[in-house]
């Protein structure tokens, strides 16, 4: 759990908008974890109070913020990690294709990445 945590915070403060250099498969599924616990715990708390009318608003309110905050590292941390296996970041908009794409870019982001040395950099142990 702590390396969740340690990752989601090197993600989101150290890297929070660089989409240089390469991400592995570890730094990125291990971000998407802590992201979808966050969700998971803010849409809990939504519909837990949602007959608290106030209650209701601020943790609505609350997920809105945070899932605007985690934009820019998701969309980071995704172009990263498409470095890693020889991409470009413009492959993030093949899931913007009905169905099809975001399969693709699925199968694309769970890939193994490049061993050696590519044009994004070396790779991240």
């Amino acid at each position: 759990m702590n390396n969740v945590i340690d990752n989601f915070k090197q993600v989101v403060m150290d890297k929070y908008a660089d989409f240089t250099g390469r991400a592995n498969r570890r730094e990125y599924w291990l971000f998407v974890l802590a992201v979808i616990v966050i969700s998971l715990v803010l849409w809990l708390f939504t519909t837990v109070f949602a007959k608290v009318k106030l209650l209701y608003i601020l943790f609505a309110i609350l997920y809105g913020a945070v899932s605007l905050a985690l934009l820019i590292p998701s969309l980071a941390v995704t172009v990263r990690r498409l470095h890693d296996i020889g991409k470009g970041g413009g492959w993030i908009f093949i899931s913007l294709i009905p169905i099809i794409g975001a399969i693709w870019l699925l199968i694309l982001l769970i890939k193994y990445g490049e061993t050696d040395e590519n044009r994004f950099g070396k790779p991240v142990n």
